[in-house]
C-alpha cells in the first residue's frame, strides 16, 4: 500500500476539516458521487489522524506512523470492507499479508476458498474489532475504523456497527464511506457526522486524468458520469468508453432496423455482466435526459441516436426501462446464463424504445 494522500480537489476541504481535531466527531459518514474519490479521502484521512507530524493537519509521510500506513501494517488502524473487495484491493494495491489477512481463510501461508467471497459486511467483521478496542493505541493516539462501502453493510452488521457507536471507544474514529447514504440504516446515519465530498469541476478533473496518464480523457469522464476516479478504472480496463455494440444497438434501434438478437447477446454475454449492464444503464440514462430535451451525459458521441430515438419514444417506457435495469443490477454478480441474461436485457431496451405512442 503506497503512502495514502489526498487528490486535488479534496485537499483543501480536508484541510479545513483536519483543522478542528479537538472537536472531532467520533464517527463521521463521508459521501458524494460514485467515483469521486472517497475511499482515498478516507484512507488519506485516518493516515493524517494516524501521523505524529501532521504539516497543516495533513500526514507528514515521514513519522514511523506514516511509514506503517504506506506499508499497510498501522496497528491503530482497521479497513472494513466486503471479503470481495478486499481480495480485489489485495490483489492489485495491497501487499500479499493483506490479501491473505482479508480473505478470512489462512492456511500454511495460502488462501482458501471455501466458497464465493463476500459482497456484504458481515456481522463477525464489526465483532473482530472488540479485541482491538480493549487495547490501548500503539503511539498513544487515534485508532481509526475505516468502513467502506457502507451500503454493504446488512442489517445485522449495521445493527452490531450502531450498538458501537451508541457507547463509542476512547480515541476511535469511525470513517464510513457511501455513494448513497438512503440505503444505510436511519438509526445508523443519526450516530454518524456528515461531510460531503464535492464532485471536482470539468477542467480540474481533466488535468487529472490526463497526469494519471488517460488518453482522451473527455470521453472517459463522459462515460463515468464526471466521475474521475471511475473515468481512470474504465480507462485502465480492457472496454472501451463507448462499446462498439452499444453504438451498433442504439443506431439500428434509430433507424427501426432489425438486427439478429441472438449474434448481438452472444458478443455483449463476453464481457462481464456488470459491466455490459452498467454501459446500457447509462444509455438508458441519456435517453431519459434526452426525452425531456437535455443534452446526454455518459455518451455525447451517441447524442444523435440518443435524441432520435427519444423524439420517437414514450418517457414512461424509457423511464420504467432505466428502474428494471437498476433492478437487474442487483443480481448481476449472481451465476446466471450469461447470453441468456443479455438476450433478456437487449430485448427489453429494444422493446421499450421501440414501442412508440403518438405525443
Amino acid at each position: 500500500m503506497s503512502q495514502a494522500l489526498f487528490l486535488p480537489w479534496q485537499t483543501g476541504l480536508a484541510r479545513e476539516w483536519l483543522g478542528a481535531r479537538e472537536r472531532f466527531a467520533h464517527a463521521w459518514l463521508i459521501h458524494g458521487l460514485a467515483g469521486i474519490g472517497k475511499r482515498e479521502f478516507a484512507l488519506a484521512a485516518a493516515a493524517a489522524l494516524l501521523c505524529e507530524s501532521p504539516t497543516d493537519g495533513l500526514a507528514c509521510g515521514k513519522c514511523l506512523a506514516c511509514g506503517w500506513m504506506s506499508h499497510g501494517n498501522h496497528p491503530d488502524l482497521k479497513r472494513i470492507r466486503p471479503e470481495a473487495m478486499a481480495l480485489e484491493e489485495g490483489a492489485e494495491d495491497a501487499t500479499g499479508e493483506d490479501a491473505l489477512e482479508a480473505s478470512g481463510d489462512v492456511a500454511s501461508g495460502s488462501v482458501v476458498s471455501k466458497k464465493t467471497p463476500s459482497k456484504d459486511i458481515r456481522i463477525d467483521q464489526i465483532r473482530s474489532m472488540e479485541p482491538w478496542f480493549n487495547h490501548a493505541t500503539h503511539r498513544g493516539g487515534w485508532r481509526v475504523a475505516v468502513i467502506y462501502p457502507a451500503e454493504a453493510l446488512t442489517t445485522i452488521s449495521g445493527n452490531a456497527l450502531l450498538k458501537v457507536l451508541e457507547e463509542p471507544p476512547a480515541s476511535t474514529v469511525f470513517l464510513l464511506v457511501a455513494s448513497a447514504p438512503d440505503r444505510l440504516l436511519p438509526t445508523l446515519l443519526s450516530r454518524c457526522r456528515r461531510l460531503a465530498l464535492p464532485t471536482p469541476g470539468h477542467i480540474e478533473a481533466m488535468q487529472w486524468l490526463a497526469g494519471q496518464g488517460v488518453t482522451s480523457p473527455e470521453q472517459w469522464l463522459s462515460a463515468a458520469g464526471g466521475a474521475p476516479v471511475e473515468a481512470r478504472r474504465l480507462a485502465h480496463s480492457d472496454e472501451q468508453a463507448c462499446p462498439s455494440w452499444l453504438g451498433g444497438l442504439l443506431q439500428s434501434l434509430e433507424s427501426a432496423r432489425s438486427f439478429d438478437l441472438g449474434t448481438l447477446a452472444d458478443t455483449v454475454a463476453k464481457f462481464p455482466t456488470p459491466s455490459w449492464l452498467d454501459a446500457l444503464s447509462r444509455a438508458t440514462v441519456d435517453l431519459n435526459l434526452a426525452a425531456h430535451c437535455l443534452a446526454p451525459r455518459y455518451y455525447p458521441g451517441l447524442s444523435k441516436s440518443i435524441e432520435a430515438i427519444a423524439r420517437k419514444g414514450d418517457p414512461r417506457k424509457l423511464s420504467d426501462l432505466s428502474k428494471w435495469l437498476a433492478e437487474q443490477s442487483r443480481v448481476a454478480g449472481h451465476p446466471l446464463n450469461a447470453k441468456l441474461f443479455a438476450q433478456a436485457a437487449l430485448q427489453r431496451v429494444s422493446l421499450s424504445c421501440q414501442q412508440v405512442t403518438n405525443r
